[in-house]
């Protein structure tokens, strides 16, 4: 099948290969998206830091689970904790695709989809502050 149409398939080198020559071409080309932090949003309901925290970890303990290599939500993490600068960084490092520039949604090389909840990148605007 030609590259046109291809989608990776576990399996099937052809596609896969065919995905590194569309990978490589956006990345020659300047088509890379520049992560940019999330748009503010807010939680159903007002939320303190630690139970944001807790929501992270919990997160952050699962997402493996759901598919993915860990070494791609390993860099996700810590691209998510990092500044903008560190995190354009470590997501091109790990060679991940970033479909939303906020990294709402990103693919690695083979193809697997990786999403982040927005709790996990930013903060909600109607954060409770502990004192």
């Amino acid at each position: 099948m030609g590259c046109a149409g291809s989608t990776p398939t576990v399996g099937d080198a052809g596609d896969v290969s065919c995905y590194h020559l569309l990978t490589n071409y956006l990345i020659l080309s300047g088509n890379v998206k520049k992560i940019r932090k999330p748009k503010p949003w807010k939680h159903p309901q007002p939320i303190t830091k630690s139970q944001l925290v807790q929501m992270r970890e919990e997160f952050w303990d699962t997402a493996p689970h759901y598919g993915g290599r860990k070494e791609i939500w390993d860099a996700l993490r810590a691209a998510a904790e990092a500044d903008l600068t560190l995190a354009q960084v470590i997501v091109d490092s790990a060679a991940v695709i970033v479909q939303s520039a906020d990294l709402t949604v990103c693919y690695d090389e083979r193809g697997a989809k990786y999403e982040l909840p927005k709790y996990v990148l930013s903060e909600p605007t109607n954060l409770i502050r502990e004192s």
